[in-house]
């Protein structure tokens, strides 16, 4: 039987040749039954006598074919991999291969240095855009505007790091219209946004530089009618602000809309983009639309996701970061107050009817902390709405626009609202819940001390807080000053209050939660994508 076995492989081998590791697998039971055919019948050792050496002639031949056709094969899977790798290599190392261009191109601008223009007149803008920055009193340029706009209108890609509040959706519009100006092409430019609250901001500022030059953009985010959307990119617009999830959607079902000639994206809020939550979208966006188009990055800190993102093939990009470390704006002023955790909500109450009558924003860490801490504020009295990601579309953004009115002056938000979102005047921010990392920090804190304003902010540290705001304080580079308690007697008095309404507070938050879920779960989709909360 040893020997019989050794035939076979020597004759496998005279008619293959040496078989490879990497052909191995092309070798399939079909076409090892058929050599062993051929190889017994050739040698006599089969039980049924070959009748003609015409039948083996044949049979080799069939077998013969059977092998170039696996070959064949295996070449086409060769070639359809190595399509596959140099298409996904070409957006892969576009950012990488361009990494040196751009750590020697780096423009770190000091806010206090003069700016390399003065007025947007300056920029030899086309008239209809000009009126429209006039009309919307943009008078002198911000750092990020002056430093930007200049190498945006050259044609180069940007990488634009700004803290919030310093006019990054202008310093990308602006350069866009101006060139939509001359091109008047539909689906021209594509805006990506983390939240749908930024989505519409964006848009309402595309919309007010746009207003004299006939501008159409539309805003497509999750939460929103799909036959509505869809109708409204039929309308050709020239700029379409989405979420990432929603305009893949449209991508992948909406006949007749394409991006196929798209000239501009824009990634703004680069490193929320980058999110796992956002990537599989991402990666499809980034494989329908051309190669050969302009790209920014906006955001306001520079971390390691942005520096290995190489889907957004940049190419040659000029990097302008108006600092280029975490900081917070030198008209805040920062504060912290230790406080015993099961009066926490009796120190919040507190500090609202200090500041009774101005706008104030509260965040929390949890959805659920958003929703009781705003109800426990209502029972008592005050004007506060809540804006987390598990409101629908129309409760949130009906909470914005009360706070926008002062309607209400109290906002509780989880970090949906901390970053990018246009929502002026607010002159207190606190911490209800300290954020888990010192970047998160700087975006709520950046809600006050906007456009040159002062602005407070008031952190409620727990003994379980300790660890993460000693991190706080070691990336600010200084220790915030303790904000004073307030008397014994006046809290235990308060207390009482304050307990009894959280209890009620509590009892509603349950009631809302078992009416959304209906008494049951819900499979994540990609709408939710655009919340942030887990």
């Amino acid at each position: 039987m040893t020997m019989m076995n050794e035939k076979l492989k020597k004759e496998k081998k005279k008619i293959f040749g040496v078989i490879t590791p990497f052909q191995k697998y092309l070798y399939t039971p079909r076409i090892i039954n058929t050599v062993h055919l051929i190889i017994m019948s050739s040698k006599g050792i089969t039980k049924k006598k070959v009748k003609s050496l015409k039948n083996l002639d044949s049979t080799k031949k069939l077998a013969e074919k059977i092998k170039q056709q696996a070959l064949q094969k295996q070449q086409k899977q060769q070639k359809q991999q190595e399509q596959e790798n140099a298409n996904h290599n070409q957006t892969e190392s576009s950012l990488s291969s361009s990494s040196s261009t751009t750590s020697s191109s780096i423009t770190t601008i000091d806010p206090d240095a003069e700016l390399k223009f003065k007025t947007f007149k300056e920029l030899n803008l086309v008239p209809d855009l000009l009126e429209s920055i006039e009309s919307m009193k943009f008078t002198k340029p911000t750092p990020i505007q002056s430093e930007a706009i200049p190498h945006a209108l050259e044609g180069k890609d940007i990488i634009g790091l700004a803290q919030t509040g310093s006019g990054k959706t202008a310093a990308f519009a602006i350069p866009i219209l101006q060139s939509l100006w001359h091109a008047q092409q539909p689906y021209f430019a594509l805006v990506l946004a983390p939240t749908r609250e930024l989505a519409f901001q964006i848009k309402d500022t595309f919309d007010a530089l746009g207003s004299s030059m006939g501008l159409r953009s539309s805003c497509i985010v999750g939460g929103m009618d799909m036959m509505d959307q869809a109708r409204d990119l039929m309308r050709k617009p020239h700029v379409i602000v989405a979420t990432p999830g929603r305009i893949m959607d449209h991508l992948e079902h909406t006949k007749g809309f394409s991006l196929k000639n798209l000239k501009y994206l824009v990634m703004d809020e680069a490193d929320r983009l980058l999110d796992m939550d956002f990537g599989p979208a991402l990666d499809k966006i980034l494989k329908v639309i051309p190669i050969k188009r302009t790209t920014y990055l906006f955001s306001a800190t520079m971390t390691n996701k942005i520096e290995k993102l190489q889907r957004a093939s940049l190419h040659n990009p000029v990097r302008v970061a108006v600092s280029s470390k975490y900081q917070t704006a030198d008209n805040l002023v920062q504060s912290m107050m230790l406080v015993n955790d099961g009066y926490k909500n009796t120190i919040l109450i507190h500090l609202l009817n200090e500041f009774m009558g101005k706008s104030i924003i509260v965040f929390t860490r949890t959805v659920a902390h958003a929703q009781r801490t705003a109800l426990l504020a209502r029972i008592l009295g005050f004007n506060a709405v809540p804006l987390h990601g598990q409101l629908s579309q129309s409760q949130r953004l009906g909470s914005l626009n009360k706070f926008k009115s002062n309607q209400a002056n109290i906002l509780v938000a989880t970090d949906v609202a901390a970053r990018g979102l246009d929502i002026p005047s607010v002159d207190v921010v606190i911490n209800y819940d300290i954020p888990t990392d010192s970047k998160a920090y700087i975006h709520r804190v950046g809600r006050t001390a906007r456009a040159g304003r002062s602005g407070k902010s008031i952190s409620l540290i727990t003994q379980y807080d300790l660890e993460m705001y000693l991190r706080i304080e070691s990336v600010l580079g200084k220790k915030l000053p303790k904000e004073d308690k307030p008397p014994k007697e006046v809290l235990d008095a308060l207390h009482v209050h304050v307990d009894k309404a959280t209890a009620e507070a509590i009892r509603q938050t349950k009631e809302i939660h078992d009416k959304r879920n209906g008494g049951g779960g819900r499979r994540r989709n990609r709408d939710d994508a655009d919340r942030e909360e887990r």
